[in-house]
Protein backbone atom coordinates (compact mmCIF):
# COMPACT_ATOMS: atom_id res chain seq x y z
CA UNK A 1 0.00 0.00 0.00
CA UNK A 2 1.30 3.22 -1.08
CA UNK A 3 1.87 6.09 1.37
CA UNK A 4 -1.52 8.19 -0.04
CA UNK A 5 -3.33 5.00 0.14
CA UNK A 6 -2.75 4.71 3.76
CA UNK A 7 -3.85 8.28 3.69
CA UNK A 8 -7.09 7.70 2.29
CA UNK A 9 -8.04 4.57 4.17
CA UNK A 10 -7.71 6.29 7.19
CA UNK A 11 -9.51 10.11 5.68
CA UNK A 12 -12.29 7.12 4.77
CA UNK A 13 -12.10 5.66 8.50
CA UNK A 14 -12.75 8.26 10.07
CA UNK A 15 -15.20 10.43 7.73
CA UNK A 16 -17.55 7.54 8.96
CA UNK A 17 -17.78 9.63 12.21
CA UNK A 18 -19.37 13.01 12.93
CA UNK A 19 -18.88 13.46 16.24
CA UNK A 20 -15.03 14.42 17.38
CA UNK A 21 -15.60 12.20 20.55
CA UNK A 22 -16.32 9.26 18.37
CA UNK A 23 -13.10 9.72 16.81
CA UNK A 24 -11.25 10.14 19.57
CA UNK A 25 -12.24 6.65 20.61
CA UNK A 26 -11.06 5.55 16.80
CA UNK A 27 -7.87 7.05 18.04
CA UNK A 28 -7.89 5.10 21.13
CA UNK A 29 -9.01 1.90 19.55
CA UNK A 30 -6.42 2.18 17.09
CA UNK A 31 -3.72 2.88 20.06
CA UNK A 32 -4.64 -0.37 21.70
CA UNK A 33 -4.25 -2.13 19.00
CA UNK A 34 -0.32 -1.52 17.98
CA UNK A 35 1.95 -4.34 18.07
CA UNK A 36 3.45 -4.09 21.82
CA UNK A 37 6.82 -1.37 21.93
CA UNK A 38 10.35 -3.02 22.64
CA UNK A 39 11.59 -2.69 25.57
CA UNK A 40 15.18 -2.89 24.91
CA UNK A 41 13.94 1.00 23.21
CA UNK A 42 12.58 2.75 26.04
CA UNK A 43 15.35 4.68 25.89
CA UNK A 44 15.70 8.69 26.55
CA UNK A 45 17.19 8.67 22.62
CA UNK A 46 14.26 7.62 21.36
CA UNK A 47 11.80 9.66 23.75
CA UNK A 48 10.03 13.12 21.28
CA UNK A 49 10.77 16.12 22.81
CA UNK A 50 8.07 18.70 22.18
CA UNK A 51 5.33 16.23 23.33
CA UNK A 52 3.49 16.87 26.48
CA UNK A 53 2.92 12.86 27.15
CA UNK A 54 6.08 10.54 27.12
CA UNK A 55 6.09 9.55 22.99
CA UNK A 56 8.68 6.52 21.77
CA UNK A 57 9.32 6.17 17.91
CA UNK A 58 11.97 3.83 16.74
CA UNK A 59 13.61 3.11 13.71
CA UNK A 60 15.32 0.52 11.62
CA UNK A 61 16.32 -0.27 8.04
CA UNK A 62 14.99 -3.42 6.87
CA UNK A 63 17.47 -5.51 4.01
CA UNK A 64 15.33 -4.25 1.29
CA UNK A 65 15.94 -0.55 2.14
CA UNK A 66 12.35 0.09 3.47
CA UNK A 67 11.92 1.49 7.10
CA UNK A 68 9.94 -0.18 10.47
CA UNK A 69 8.70 2.27 12.24
CA UNK A 70 7.81 1.60 16.39
CA UNK A 71 5.83 3.54 18.26
CA UNK A 72 4.43 4.27 21.95
CA UNK A 73 2.83 6.37 24.23
CA UNK A 74 1.90 6.82 28.00
CA UNK A 75 -1.03 8.70 26.66
CA UNK A 76 -4.09 6.65 25.10
CA UNK A 77 -4.96 9.30 22.71
CA UNK A 78 -1.61 10.30 21.52
CA UNK A 79 -0.81 6.78 20.94
CA UNK A 80 -3.74 6.61 18.83
CA UNK A 81 -1.84 9.24 16.91
CA UNK A 82 1.30 7.63 16.51
CA UNK A 83 -0.53 4.72 15.50
CA UNK A 84 -1.84 6.57 12.50
CA UNK A 85 1.69 8.13 11.21
CA UNK A 86 3.03 4.78 11.66
CA UNK A 87 0.58 3.12 9.42
CA UNK A 88 1.15 5.73 7.01
CA UNK A 89 5.03 5.83 7.02
CA UNK A 90 6.25 2.24 8.07
CA UNK A 91 7.32 -0.18 5.11
CA UNK A 92 8.31 2.92 2.98
CA UNK A 93 12.01 3.70 1.58
CA UNK A 94 13.33 6.45 3.39
CA UNK A 95 12.80 9.28 0.04
CA UNK A 96 9.46 8.15 0.05
CA UNK A 97 8.55 9.18 4.00
CA UNK A 98 10.78 12.32 3.47
CA UNK A 99 8.69 13.67 0.82
CA UNK A 100 5.13 12.28 2.04
CA UNK A 101 2.64 15.29 2.21
CA UNK A 102 0.85 14.02 5.35
CA UNK A 103 -2.89 15.11 3.98
CA UNK A 104 -4.72 12.70 5.95
CA UNK A 105 -4.29 15.41 9.40
CA UNK A 106 -5.68 18.02 7.95
CA UNK A 107 -8.28 16.32 6.13
CA UNK A 108 -9.83 14.00 9.49
CA UNK A 109 -9.57 17.06 11.20
CA UNK A 110 -6.96 15.98 13.57
CA UNK A 111 -4.63 19.42 14.07
CA UNK A 112 -7.86 21.44 15.37
CA UNK A 113 -8.98 18.77 17.54
CA UNK A 114 -6.34 18.92 19.96
CA UNK A 115 -5.03 21.11 22.14
CA UNK A 116 -1.76 23.68 21.16
CA UNK A 117 0.55 20.76 23.40
CA UNK A 118 -0.85 18.17 21.46
CA UNK A 119 -0.46 20.05 18.06
CA UNK A 120 3.35 20.86 19.04
CA UNK A 121 3.96 16.90 20.23
CA UNK A 122 2.60 15.96 16.64
CA UNK A 123 4.76 18.19 14.56
CA UNK A 124 7.31 17.05 16.95
CA UNK A 125 6.42 13.66 16.00
CA UNK A 126 6.47 14.05 12.24
CA UNK A 127 9.78 16.01 12.33
CA UNK A 128 11.31 12.59 14.53
CA UNK A 129 9.94 10.52 11.53
CA UNK A 130 11.23 12.43 8.76
CA UNK A 131 14.88 12.74 10.47
CA UNK A 132 14.99 8.98 10.29
CA UNK A 133 13.87 9.06 6.80
CA UNK A 134 16.93 11.47 6.26
CA UNK A 135 19.28 10.07 7.93
CA UNK A 136 19.15 6.26 6.06
CA UNK A 137 18.63 8.08 3.28
CA UNK A 138 21.96 10.03 3.76
CA UNK A 139 23.38 6.56 5.22
CA UNK A 140 22.13 4.72 1.73
CA UNK A 141 24.16 7.34 -0.30
CA UNK A 142 27.15 6.83 1.44
CA UNK A 143 27.20 3.24 0.70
Amino acid sequence: MTINEAQDEIVDEFSAYDEWMDKYSLLIELGNDMPPYPEEHRKPEYIIEGCQSTVWIYCEQNADGTLSFKGDSDAIIVKGIVALLLKVVDGHKPAEVEEADLYFIDRIGLKENLTPTRSNGLLAMIKQIRLYAMAYAAKNNMA
